[in-house]
């Protein structure tokens, strides 16, 4: 039996997503000519706002045009470093450095769920000081390059809670007491199935969950 800590990534334990800022630095550094299809990104994300395509068929069309369709794993390594680096040093929630602390001092094991690709999101946990890190996973073909392609399913509303389930499973872990973090609605199920649920820095509509399942409500600044 073990307890756990987990937390979403992109605005809760970060001030902002991190996704398309992830983008746009590699393709500056690495291929600034792709820089040119910034529409074709603004369109494609005007289709997940019309309904026309769903979040994770927008990070594969924005992955290929900004990193593109495969890069070598060598490639992308020192990109997702310095991106971490970065992210640790400036877009860092205050108030999630203190709960981190806080959940490790008490023991617990402290894990990030995030909808965000894991190849960069493990970087940033680990910087972090968490243990584990559970995100959306890409295809890594025979050839060790990252495709732009999802591998599985996107890490995100009811979906996080089976592959966290899943990561339970796989590590041979009973859960005693888990504490959940989010700042959105659409972790929802994680809420539900956490003993101990936090919303922090909610949007309205998950303030307004919050305050109806009595779920604790933080502001990390």
């Amino acid at each position: 039996m073990i307890d756990l800590a987990i937390y979403d990534m992109d605005r809760t334990v970060t001030r902002h997503a991190t996704w398309t800022p992830f983008l746009l630095h590699c393709a500056a550094r690495r291929a600034p000519w792709r820089l040119v299809f910034l529409p074709l990104v603004i369109l494609s994300m005007l289709a997940y706002v019309l309904k026309l395509i769903d979040r994770g068929r927008l990070k594969e069309i924005n992955h290929r045009l900004l990193l593109g369709g495969v890069t070598d794993q060598h490639v992308l390594e020192p990109l997702v470093n310095s991106f971490a680096a970065r992210t640790v040093a400036g877009n860092v929630r205050p108030g999630a450095r203190e709960a981190i602390a806080r959940d490790k001092a008490e023991g617990r094991r402290v894990v990030m769920a995030t909808a965000s690709y894991r190849f960069y999101a493990a970087a940033i946990a680990e910087r972090l000081g968490f243990d584990d890190c559970i995100g959306t996973n890409s295809v890594l073909g025979l050839d060790a390059q990252v495709h732009a392609k999802i591998d599985g399913e996107n890490c995100y509303g009811p979906v996080k809670l089976r592959m966290i389930e899943r990561w339970l499973s796989a590590e041979g872990l009973t859960r005693a007491h888990v504490r959940f973090y989010s700042d959105h609605a659409s972790d929802a199920p994680v809420f539900e199935w956490a003993d101990e649920a936090v919303a922090v820095n909610p949007h309205d509509r998950l303030l307004r969950l919050a305050a109806d399942r009595k779920w604790a409500i933080e502001d990390w600044g």
